[in-house]
């Protein structure tokens, strides 16, 4: 009798065992959940860093008028009243080169787009 106890428990046992590793739930789908996780986290990694870029610009565009003032000159053209602005026709400020003085990398030329409608 105790011969077939220790079989059943035995079998018993066995599935169990079969169950951890290759069932439902069991070890072989965590593995594939945790390699989905990694994928994930990777591909989620550039989109945090540019929030956290984003958030740093919207804390400087709230605090700082320097931010402000730089966005203004960038994107609408912007000259304060103590400053003369000049223009020279036919010559052409390139984007890359503008951007790279100013940290503006990317945006657009608008001295350039500015030469282009008075002409």
């Amino acid at each position: 009798m105790l011969k077939w106890l220790a079989i059943a428990l035995a079998v018993l046992l066995a599935l169990l065992q079969y169950r951890l590793w290759f069932g439902d739930g069991g070890v072989q789908e965590l593995r594939e959940i945790r390699d989905r996780v990694a994928v994930l986290n990777a591909a989620n990694k550039p989109l945090r860093d540019r929030n956290a870029r984003l958030g740093a610009e919207v804390v400087d565009l709230k605090t700082g008028l320097d931010a402000i003032e730089e966005r203004a000159r960038s994107d609408i053209g912007m000259v304060r009243t103590d400053e003369h602005f000049y223009w020279v026709p036919g010559v052409v400020i390139e984007a890359g080169i503008q951007g790279a003085d100013t940290g503006q990398a990317g945006q657009p030329d608008l001295a350039a787009d500015a030469e282009a409608a008075r002409e």
